[in-house]
């Protein structure tokens, strides 16, 4: 049941102004005094305002939508994942409303007041660090959350995916029972589950007596970044054999890399990616990958949440979908 959200007058009446200040704020900051207006933004933020943006004889019925909140609209990863919500959403009778925010949390907060101010019945989010203000916004709303591709960190309600670090744990045992010691992880965009795959990484290497190499860049993952970052491994550890790599493009931008230079996968440099696109089946060698249900977790995250909008209970409100491990030809 959606909770009676605060309205303007409500802010008003805390700070002692009219409800056409507040209004007038919201629809340019500026034609407020700075004072003011920092003390109408923190009451904002205190109550968890969100703007109403369908009429006022709808703001209590359902608006049968799901806001979905995705990190990249480049990263395929996503793509899939937005084809199980949709696959699901589409025969229930529901829309989606997509919102991308860059892997910023501060985005994603603003992101967020806008799809709820469309009064969707229920969100999914792609993270597990939010802003406050996001949580007081989404504890306002009252209705079912869902975060995935990660089914250990601390959720706020629902979480629905798998575990990244022992899902890089387990692609970097892989590589070390192959006969590789001189491991490297690579890694971009440095979001928290890349962290968390680096993380799975390390404690391999440790158990196996090896020192952990990681090389690691704020640039957007890509073709292009993996190609880069191949490049930087090379000057920094000229002894690697392998690749660890936090997900497919980075991977296939460093055999891409390897190739140009002409060096042999895997007589040379073994090379593991992340998440087994299509794309890993078609490059030579097939790229070696960590294989992720990401529309099985598209598909349940649906599920779930239209779930607890049937009222119904959900018992199960953490479900870890796994991950499958496969060779190819480049490890």
């Amino acid at each position: 049941m959606k909770k009676k959200r605060p309205v303007l007058q409500d802010v008003a009446d805390q700070l002692g102004v009219t409800k056409m200040t507040v209004s007038r704020y919201l629809r340019n900051p500026g034609q407020v005094s700075a004072a003011l207006g920092e003390k109408i933004g923190r009451v904002l933020d205190e109550l968890g305002y969100i703007p109403n943006r369908v009429p006022d004889m709808l703001s209590s019925a359902t608006s049968r939508a799901i806001g979905v909140l995705l990190p990249s609209l480049t990263n395929h990863v996503f793509a899939d994942v937005l084809q199980g919500i949709e696959a699901v959403t589409d025969n229930a009778g529901y829309q989606t409303l997509v919102a991308h925010f860059g892997y910023q949390p501060e985005k994603e907060e603003r992101q967020l007041r806008s799809l709820l101010g469309w009064n969707v019945d229920g969100v999914i989010l792609t993270e597990r660090t939010h802003t406050p203000a996001t949580l007081r916004m989404l504890e306002t709303a009252g209705i079912p959350v869902v975060e995935i591709m990660d089914s250990v960190s601390p959720c706020l309600d629902m979480a629905v995916g798998f575990d990244n670090v022992d899902a890089a744990r387990q692609m970097t045992r892989m590589l070390i029972s192959h006969g590789y010691r001189s491991v490297v992880y690579l890694g971009a965009r440095l979001d928290e589950r890349t962290l968390q795959k680096q993380q799975g990484y390390v404690l391999a290497m440790r158990e196996a007596g090896l020192e952990p190499q990681s090389v690691m860049d704020e640039m957007p993952s890509s073709f292009t970044t993996g190609a880069v970052l191949l490049r930087h491994a090379l000057q920094r550890f000229p002894r690697m054999d392998s690749l660890c790599c936090t997900n497919d493009d980075l991977a296939v931008g460093a055999m891409f890399e390897c190739q140009r230079q002409g060096i042999a996968v895997p007589q040379q440099i073994a090379i593991m990616g992340f998440h087994g696109h299509d794309i890993t089946r078609v490059v030579s060698p097939a790229l070696a990958t960590v294989m992720t249900p990401r529309k099985q977790i598209g598909e349940t995250a649906a599920a779930m949440l239209l779930q607890r909008l049937r009222g119904e209970t959900v018992t199960d409100k953490v479900r870890n979908l796994g991950f499958s491990l496969y060779r190819g030809g480049s490890v």
